[in-house]
């Protein structure tokens, strides 16, 4: 899907005031991080690493792993493709609704796809599948799923992929990162975008078994990680602890924001454990709703009827400052107005 993620304001000709429709960390890149980049600029005067390799090696010390248990990527989208790339025309569950990437590239490679909806319960997975992609936390519900360890568990000739993009912004999630040593067929994505707020240097990492993690190297592109995004990274992992986000406080302002949009009347809220989640409209559909509040408010929203099971009511909403979250409540209000 080249066309229909979030974060798409720079296809509309006007000035975007607050961007609902990103999930991306909405208070910038890391302190220090710009200076930093601007005094590395001569390494874009050079090939960068083939493989990001020094970065590796920060990665697997953080995580207390080996370095052949990982690889850095151009983003999780290129972690996706190099996966449905190895895994060509095998058997491949998806849970639903999820990031439409997983699909996209597993038809790319000719997989045979099978659609399971999210569990509601807490039964493990049971699998018939050679490979299933898992977001955990997902996207675009912002939920967690119990049992994943058991499911693993239980499964053992199915590989787990799990995606990670999202754990930053949690605080109700157990990091699949460690049960490495215990289980052969677990593969766990992380996006480094979201959180540090650097969609466009795109850079992600896998983590996973020596064995497969030289197999994905074996198809993987030379130079996929540009020098600058290999500085990003490097800096991330030298001052890891000072350039989190404050995701307590980020879940505070999500929980007023939430409480807000409830007390409207005019949409319902779905549970979420992240700072985004979905909302379902009680008039027109999504794409109308984000018309309007795009043409009179410059408010960008995520319509979310291309996800996989959801509907035409269905849209995305991320938590911003709150001085931005009440330009939407406003925008609401009128909304209900007109159409409710």
């Amino acid at each position: 899907m080249l066309h229909g993620h979030g974060n798409d304001g720079y296809r509309y000709d006007r000035e975007i005031w607050a961007d609902f429709s990103t999930n991306v960390w909405v208070g910038g890149e890391p302190k220090g991080l710009k200076e930093h980049l601007c005094e590395r600029w001569k390494t874009v005067n050079a090939y960068p690493e083939v493989l990001g390799e020094s970065l590796g090696v920060k990665i697997a010390q953080h995580h207390q792993l080996v370095p052949s248990q990982v690889l850095v990527a151009n983003g999780t989208t290129e972690s996706i493709y190099l996966l449905a790339q190895l895994y060509t025309r095998k058997k491949t569950c998806i849970l639903t609704p999820s990031f439409s990437e997983y699909e996209d590239a597993c038809r790319a490679f000719d997989h045979q796809l099978t659609f399971l909806p999210w569990p509601e319960g807490q039964d493990p997975l049971q699998l018939d599948s050679d490979l299933v992609f898992i977001c955990n936390p997902n996207n675009p519900t912002g939920r967690t799923l119990s049992q994943l360890e058991v499911s693993i568990r239980n499964n053992p000739r199915c590989l787990f992929a799990i995606d990670e993009a999202f754990t930053e912004f949690t605080l109700f999630n157990e990091s699949a990162v460690a049960w490495m040593s215990r289980y052969p067929n677990l593969l766990v994505m992380r996006s480094m975008t979201k959180a540090y707020a650097i969609p466009g240097l795109r850079l992600g990492y896998l983590l996973g078994q020596p064995s497969l993690i030289q197999a994905l190297c074996q198809i993987k592109q030379p130079w996929t990680i540009n020098a600058l995004a290999l500085e990003a990274g490097t800096f991330i992992f030298e001052n890891y602890d000072s350039v989190q986000p404050p995701i307590a406080e980020l879940l505070g302002h999500k929980e007023q924001f939430v409480h807000q949009l409830k007390a409207l009347g005019c949409l319902d809220v779905l549970e979420s454990c992240t700072h985004f989640f979905l909302c379902k409209t009680h008039g027109p559909d999504a794409r109308v709703l984000k018309t309007f509040l795009l043409d009179e408010y410059g408010i960008l929203i995520r319509d979310a009827h291309n996800f996989r099971g959801l509907t035409p009511q269905h849209f995305r909403v991320a938590t911003l400052m709150p001085d931005q979250n009440g330009l939407l409540i406003t925008a609401l209000k009128e909304w209900k107005r007109r159409y409710c």
